[in-house]
C-alpha cells in the first residue's frame, strides 16, 4: 500500500496560508512587512511545520517573498512588477470582456451586477479592493473559459495586492470613484458594446496604474 503524508496536516497549512492572506488583504501586514514563523505559529496556535508550508505557497502566489538576509516578507511591487501585471492582467481582460459580451448569459450579468452593487456596503478601501477582485472573479466566471479563469487565479493575489498598493499611496475619493466605475462597466457589458466596454475596463486599469507609477 502506498503510505501518503498526514491529509489534516496539508489541510492546516491551506488554513493557515488563508490566514496570513487575509491578514495581508485587510492591511495588518502591509507591504514589506516582516512574516516571523515564531510570531505566526504563536499568533495562530499551530507548530511552526504548516506556518513555514503556508508561507512557502503565499511565496507561489507571489504575495510574499523570501530573501535569507531578510526573512520573509509582504511582497513590495517594483515598477517592473506593476508593469508587467498591468499588461498581463490587460491581455486576460480583453478575452474575457469579448467572450463576456459574446456569450454571458442574463443570468451571469446578474452575477456581475450584483458584484458591483455590494460595492455599495464597502465603507474601508481595503473592503472596496476586495469587492473589486469579486468582481472581477464575476467577470471571468462569466467568460465561462477555464483556462483564462486559471490563468486568472494565477495571478489574482498579486492583482490584489497591486490594488493594496495603489490605495495605501491614494485613496482620496477612491470608494465613490471605483463605485461609478463598475457602474459604468456594468451598463457597458449590459448593452453588448465590445468597444465601449474595453475602453472602459482599460481607463479602469489606468487609474490605478497612474497612481502606481506617478513617483516611479
Amino acid at each position: 500500500m502506498t503510505k501518503m503524508g498526514p491529509a489534516r496536516r496539508r489541510g492546516l497549512s491551506t488554513e493557515v496560508a488563508d490566514e496570513i492572506r487575509t491578514a495581508i488583504f485587510d492591511g495588518r501586514y502591509p507591504p514589506g512587512a516582516a512574516l516571523r514563523e515564531v510570531e505566526l505559529s504563536e499568533a495562530l496556535e499551530v507548530s511552526r511545520g504548516p506556518v513555514r508550508e503556508a508561507l512557502q505557497k503565499l511565496e507561489r502566489e507571489g504575495l510574499v517573498r523570501a530573501e535569507w538576509h531578510r526573512g520573509t516578507t509582504v511582497a513590495v511591487l517594483s515598477v517592473q512588477d506593476v508593469a508587467e501585471l498591468d499588461s498581463l492582467r490587460g491581455a486576460l481582460e480583453a478575452l474575457a470582456v469579448r467572450r463576456v459580451v459574446d456569450r454571458a448569459s442574463d443570468a451571469d450579468l446578474a452575477a456581475i451586477e450584483k458584484a458591483a452593487i455590494a460595492m455599495d456596503r464597502a465603507e474601508t478601501p481595503h473592503e472596496m479592493v476586495r469587492c473589486d477582485i469579486a468582481f472581477h472573479d464575476a467577470v471571468y466566471a462569466a467568460a465561462h473559459h477555464s483556462r483564462l479563469a486559471q490563468a486568472w487565479e494565477a495571478i489574482r493575489s498579486q492583482v490584489h495586492l497591486f490594488l493594496i498598493t495603489r490605495v495605501n499611496l491614494s485613496s482620496d475619493g477612491y470608494l465613490e470613484l471605483i463605485r461609478q466605475e463598475h457602474r459604468d462597466l456594468v451598463a457597458a457589458l449590459r448593452l453588448g458594446n465590445v468597444e465601449g466596454a474595453l475602453k472602459l475596463f482599460a481607463e479602469h486599469r489606468k487609474h490605478a496604474f497612474d497612481v502606481l507609477t506617478s513617483g516611479a
